[in-house]
């Protein structure tokens, strides 16, 4: 069979299975139309789920014709090419609708001439006159398909895919010299190269797809043809290809490829469990709603609930308390405010340990002594002391920070500050047993000296 047969017969076939999957789809499309009711649980995967409960794992066989140039455009030296057969094998795992890994493994052959005319080697300048290349190749590939996600139908049978990965290509030239004759090269070469391609595929039946698809392979080198012209190039290749591929597992399970995620949340929906859980939850909302309205409910209307309300049939703007029984206030006139206690002046002012800062309880005794002293216009002497604990140089310190805090607030209470003098005493001059707390927390203290 020659080139021209081979193409004939080739798409003649493809356009066979093309029609028998069309009129699948079409009486796929008319069943579902048909149901009313989701398909039986066993075989009805959830969202969410897992991929466990889906077919995942595929193999698929395929066969077409080779060409070493891409449609996407490039240089090769022989300006006619040839087609030639192609084939191979692929396992795929379905990570998601979307998405999945292939594993391919492709051999076939490369061929090209010039029509009779020569291509000279731009390396050794010797001429040829065509080229055979024979190869194997082996990549992994990302595959996303962007046709089984759809609101306009339940189930798809066309899809659509784009694919892009990596690999390493075994091949071996064979160019054809001026003189007629084969210079094979000695052995294969072994170079990367990253197949990029797209296709359609067609569902047969939930286990059984065929694929038409479209490869470029974009090798990392020079020596495809075996013949070093237009160089630098990158040599490139194409595969269009036909094939079949099958989904291992149990047809109780769907294909996650096939599946249209768009549909499994509508039946989801509608799914007689979920209503049974719905409803049942509805009611557990009408009784906690009831519940909440026998809480609310006042009937005498003072602001406690019926439930807590311990003095029923309160009379209308009466003030209660928080369990609704009413508060009766003292009257007015039973009630004696005394005068304020009356605080003398020049009382010892107190301090916490080890610090000098102001207790709010001696603001009375130094307000009463700022107001005397404004009175009249005698000094006073601020003598600090401290406890005996620590030593001597700080205690020293602590009693004067004292003094000085003393006389702050008395500035600023209006006491001229030429009046007020200060001194640290230190530990000495103790007025209580320095061997007990409460005599050390009376010798913290500041002394007022006339």
């Amino acid at each position: 069979m020659n080139c021209f047969s081979f193409k004939k017969t080739t798409i003649l076939s493809v356009i066979l299975l093309a029609s028998a999957s069309l009129a699948s789809a079409q009486t796929d499309t008319a069943k579902s139309v048909k149901k009313t009711t989701i398909a039986d649980s066993s075989s009805h995967a959830k969202l969410f789920g897992g991929a466990g409960q889906y077919n995942t794992w595929s193999i698929g066989v395929n066969a077409g014709i080779t060409a070493p140039s891409v449609a996407t455009g490039g240089v090769n030296p022989f300006n006619h090419n040839k087609g030639e057969i192609g084939y191979g094998i692929s396992v795929k795992d379905q990570l998601s609708h979307a998405f999945g890994l292939q594993l391919d493994f492709h051999g076939g052959k490369l061929a090209g001439n010039n029509n009779g005319s020569y291509t000279t080697d731009d390396v050794s300048g010797a001429q040829y006159l065509a080229f055979s290349t024979k190869f194997y190749s082996g990549s992994l590939s990302g595959v996303i398909n962007f046709g089984n996600i759809s609101i306009l139908h339940r189930k798809s049978t066309i899809n659509f895919y784009i694919s892009g990965g990596a690999g390493l290509d075994w091949y071996k030239p064979t160019p054809t010299g001026s003189d007629g004759n084969s210079v094979p090269y000695n052995s294969y070469i072994k170079e990367l190269f990253i197949p990029i391609g797209t296709g359609v595929k067609f569902r047969l039946s939930p286990q059984m797809d065929f694929n038409l698809g479209y490869t470029e392979n974009f090798v990392d080198g020079f020596n495809l043809t075996g013949v070093h012209a237009k160089y630098p190039s990158e040599n490139s290749y194409s595969y269009g290809y036909a094939g079949l591929e099958y989904t291992f597992g149990p047809k109780s399970k769907q294909s996650l490829e096939w599946v249209n995620p768009v549909a499994q949340m509508y039946d989801e929906l509608y799914d007689a469990e979920l209503r049974k859980e719905v409803e049942v939850l509805k009611g557990r909302i009408a009784n906690v709603e009831a519940v909440i309205s026998d809480l609310k409910k006042d009937s005498d209307g003072d602001g406690v609930s019926d439930q807590f309300d311990k003095c029923p049939n309160t009379l209308a703007g009466t003030v209660v308390d928080g369990s609704g029984c009413p508060i009766i206030f003292p009257k007015r006139d039973t009630v004696v405010i005394g005068a304020a206690p009356k605080v003398a002046p020049y009382g010892n002012i107190q301090f916490e340990f080890d610090s000098s800062v102001l207790k709010t309880a001696s603001y009375p005794v130094l307000d009463a002594t700022a107001a005397d002293l404004k009175a009249n216009s005698s000094e006073v002497t601020l003598a600090g002391y401290a406890s005996s604990e620590g030593t001597a140089a700080h205690n020293i310190r602590l009693s004067k920070d004292r003094a000085n805090s003393v006389k702050t607030y008395l500035v600023n209470s209006g006491v001229d500050a030429k009046r007020l003098k200060v001194k640290g005493y230190g530990e000495t001059h103790p007025i209580a047993d320095n061997s007990t707390e409460d005599g050390r927390i009376l010798n913290r203290r500041v002394e007022f000296h006339k």
